[in-house]
């Protein structure tokens, strides 16, 4: 049998700050009636993303503190078009986001941006380019 990536775990420094900028985003994040410090979502496709304070999630990662620097891990989210990821790119550096990258047509034939969520981690913006 081979693992299965299911769920994906953030550890945050301000669950509320997070909560709004993915909420923005289109996800919904649930937070745990057993623990403030901990919120769930389910995706369409099966995956589970959770956040945990960094409160909550130290005491189980021991050494453990916040990295440094730039993104290490980037979470890939597919828009319905290039207009859409110009477009979402836009309202999160509006709403005070810091854009990593600006959106740009890649080689690899996507529209792409990069933001960073309140912790500085990477969230990538994507569509298909039109066929040409």
């Amino acid at each position: 049998m081979y693992p299965a990536l299911n769920t994906i775990d953030i550890v945050v420094s301000d669950l509320d700050a997070s909560i709004a900028f993915y909420a923005r985003l289109g996800l919904e994040f649930k937070v745990d009636e057993h623990s403030p410090e901990h919120a769930g979502c389910d995706l369409p496709n099966g995956l589970h993303v959770m956040l945990d304070t960094e409160g909550f999630r130290t005491p189980f990662l021991s050494g453990w503190s916040a990295p440094a620097g730039g993104p290490r891990t980037l979470l890939c989210f597919e828009l319905d078009g290039p207009a859409a990821v110009d477009a979402k790119y836009a309202e999160l550096v509006a709403a005070g986001h810091r854009g990593i990258a600006e959106p740009f047509d890649a080689f690899w034939g996507m529209r792409y941006a990069t933001v960073a969520d309140p912790d500085g981690n990477g969230v990538d913006l994507y569509a298909a380019l039109p066929a040409s």
